[in-house]
């Protein structure tokens, strides 16, 4: 039988690792122990539901550092990104985030939303904004709010929303950490948008939904 504790333990290549869960880990995001792998249950704590699960091997959780750890040992470094791998890097996550956003859809029985290249240029600006003047906000100092950076953008709308995120380890955990969050979380379930841009920069997430005019469509 396997059980949700608070804490895992494990060796791997000679060093020790234990992951300590915190009492939001454990109701959000546990972890169980299953032989040589790993389960991280990912939970809609609206719904107190199953919403995704993530397998890990040892590696890969020594490498992603979800919860708090502490080691004896060597511990594994994730390797050092050049700037093309970033790029690579981003542009895959940006489109496992639409995935990922319009699964969550499919399995609420709301359409999907379609991809817009001009709002995602506009949301990868936000996120490369955030990321190189250290600040967390849905408004820019240089560059304003969602409907000013659009506008900008010569993006004609009706509504338009915005979630932002930064520090979560990829697109999984990101969409799962929105759709936790009251006011994120009515962004990706609202049924009025149409179209969706997500721009990732490094560990900052940006997701610009909209409704557009019906000549745009």
């Amino acid at each position: 039988m396997n059980v949700i504790e608070p804490d895992v333990t494990f060796e791997y290549n000679g060093s020790s690792y234990k992951f300590e869960l915190s009492e939001q880990d454990m109701n959000t995001r546990p972890i169980i122990k299953m032989g040589k792998y790993f389960a991280q249950l990912y939970i809609d704590k609206f719904t107190s539901s199953v919403s995704s699960i993530r397998y890990m091997d040892k590696e890969t959780i020594v490498k992603q550092r979800p919860y708090e750890m502490v080691y004896r040992g060597t511990l594994i470094e994730p390797p050092v990104l050049s700037e093309g791998d970033w790029i690579r890097i981003e542009a895959g996550l940006e489109k496992q985030i639409l995935d990922i956003t319009n699964a969550i859809r499919l399995r609420d029985e709301l359409p999907t939303l379609e991809w817009d290249e001009k709002t995602a240029e506009v949301a990868y600006a936000h996120s490369k904004d955030m990321a190189i003047e250290d600040y967390f906000s849905h408004e820019s100092e240089k560059f304003g709010d969602l409907s000013e950076r659009l506008n900008a953008a010569e993006i004609l709308y009706q509504v338009a929303g915005e979630n932002i995120a930064a520090n979560y380890t990829d697109g999984p955990a990101v969409v799962e950490g929105w759709l936790n969050s009251e006011s994120h979380r009515e962004a990706l379930l609202n049924e009025e948008f149409s179209h969706l841009g997500v721009g990732v920069y490094q560990m900052h997430y940006t997701q610009n939904f909209l409704k557009m005019w019906e000549q745009q469509q």
